[in-house]
């Protein structure tokens, strides 16, 4: 008779053969029941509604989203595709959300189809589907596909989403509206359907974003072909932005339409910079002497349990992992010496920013050294594989009990690239500090450390100024975290700009 842990391991034979291809998402129909059950029971599946499981980890707590967002995408498009076949296509706003590269986890999605029964179905962590009942589907020059989600194009999108998106997602509207290459997709609509409303919003829309070439071609056509279009503005009186050249890549749009956006509020939010220091060696004193308190608050925010003592041993030279084996596995001690030597580095990155080495194009390059620094020690260790230290990650990320899916990978090169070119072009030393900061952590380009890396990052921005060295102390952790995802999530960017700058202005209290 097989042995409870031979059954489970043939339970998790046959559900690694169903997750092939990355699938995290599962009919229960698909697994045998006293599989499923045990599978269940150990925690390696959860029930997202009946019928209906979900990959993950035994261990997880029941209060984690993150196999949730990690699965949820998929879920919709399984589960639409399981009922309604092909006969189904997310919401025009929807649909534009993804097209704009906007990540959030939304609260509810809402499916159209003609098989639909208007109900809404309950989902986890809050969530749900709903399901719009619709007579007629849409052309299929009307629709796309994405990562197994059915959409409705860019063009026929902007002709169908209401009047209210714009307000409400000034930034997707703009990243949307500069992607645009050529008008005639859109146009072609337009006069089809006669939509001459629609076309006077589009047109001031367009305007108001810089592109006059694409307002004045849509009121000519539409007037030339006998429309009596009226030019309104749809987008929110109050937004700021920059411009976008035609044909912008979504992420890109994106990243710079973020910093757009924000950069006034941080700037009205910070004490004056006190301009690069006179005294150099003082300045890179104080750098030194706030290392322990800085490394300590900055690992126990990621979660690393780190003692004062721990930090003077690494410190001192007494992290001994080729002959000691506690210090070889010692998670919190490779995590403690990898800060020690990405300071370093950090530290030296600043001495030249403080001598007047443009911030910008310094930390563009610099950054990379910090990271290999930060995970060197667990490489040695034989912890992680050598691989760790290739660069920006090759996977997806999701981050625990957080709405805000990270960029996608694919994205996250020209979603650097962007966020360097903002930091290097940027005049105000407390603007490249916070969004440089949150811009980071937002596109997650890293596999791990990404927050230790925005926090130094922030620390090289904040010396261009002559700002002093700031801790983000594990006190303020879920103030701080609460903070970030507003600004990732509602695009929010006050509380954070607000917590930094109460920071800055607390160092810089200190050092009078």
């Amino acid at each position: 008779m097989a042995t409870p842990n031979e059954k489970l391991a043939a339970s998790l034979s046959s559900l690694k053969e169903l997750q092939k291809d990355g699938r995290r998402v599962f009919q229960s129909s698909e697994l045998k029941r006293a599989d499923r059950e045990r599978l269940l029971e150990q925690g390696f599946l959860r029930e997202v509604i009946k019928g209906w499981l979900m990959s993950t980890s035994p261990g997880t707590k029941p209060a984690d989203t993150t196999p949730w967002y990690a699965s949820f995408w998929e879920f919709c498009a399984r589960y639409c595709d399981e009922r309604f076949g092909r006969d189904w296509h997310l919401s025009p706003e929807q649909s534009l959300l993804l097209h704009a590269e906007h990540t959030v986890i939304p609260t509810q999605v809402v499916t159209y189809t003609p098989k639909g029964t208007n109900n809404t179905i309950n989902l986890l962590f809050g969530t749900s589907l709903y399901d719009l009942k619709q007579k007629d589907m849409p052309a299929d020059s009307d629709l796309t596909e994405k990562d197994g989600l059915r959409l409705y194009t860019q063009a026929a999108a902007l002709i169908r989403v209401p009047e209210g998106f714009y307000a409400r997602y000034p930034i997707e509207a703009q990243v949307i509206l500069s992607a645009v290459r050529d008008t005639s997709e859109i146009l072609s609509r337009l006069l089809d359907g006669g939509h001459s409303v629609v076309a006077g919003r589009l047109a001031g829309a367009f305007r108001r974003i810089g592109r006059t070439d694409a307002a004045d071609e849509i009121v000519k056509t539409m007037k030339g072909a006998g429309y009596d279009v009226r030019e309104t503005d749809p987008l929110n009186a109050a937004q700021p932005f920059g411009h976008l050249s035609p044909g912008t890549p979504p992420i890109v749009g994106r990243v710079r339409a973020l910093w757009e956006s924000a950069r006034e509020t941080v700037a009205a939010s910070f004490p004056q910079a006190p301009g690069l220091p006179q005294d150099t060696a003082a300045f890179l004193k104080f750098v030194e002497d706030i290392y322990q308190s800085d490394a300590y608050h900055s690992l126990s925010i990621e979660g690393y349990s780190v003692t004062p003592e721990l930090i003077d041993k690494v410190k001192a030279g007494n992290w001994n992992p080729e002959e000691d084996e506690a210090d070889r596995k010692n998670r919190d001690a490779l995590a403690a010496r990898g800060y020690w030597q990405a300071f370093q580095k950090v530290k030296e990155s600043i001495a030249e920013i403080i001598k007047g080495a443009p911030a910008g194009p310094l930390v563009r390059t610099a950054h990379r050294d910090w990271y290999r620094e930060l995970f060197q020690p667990s490489v040695a260790a034989g912890l992680l594989r050598a691989g760790a230290l290739a660069g920006y990650r090759q996977h997806p990320v999701y981050l625990r009990g957080s709405r805000h899916v990270p960029v996608r990978w694919e994205s996250v090169p020209d979603a650097m690239r962007t966020l360097f070119d903002l930091l290097e072009a940027e005049t105000e030393p407390s603007v490249r500090a916070v969004l440089g900061h949150w811009l980071f952590g937002y596109i997650h380009p890293y596999p791990d450390g990404n927050g230790r890396m925005a926090r130094f990052l922030m620390n090289a921005m904040l010396a261009s100024g002559g700002y002093r060295w700031t801790v983000i102390r594990v006190e303020d952790r879920e103030k701080y975290l609460k903070a970030l995802e507003s600004a990732s999530t509602e695009n929010d960017i006050k509380p954070f700009a607000a917590f930094i700058a109460e920071r800055v202005q607390w160092s810089l209290d200190q050092a009078a």
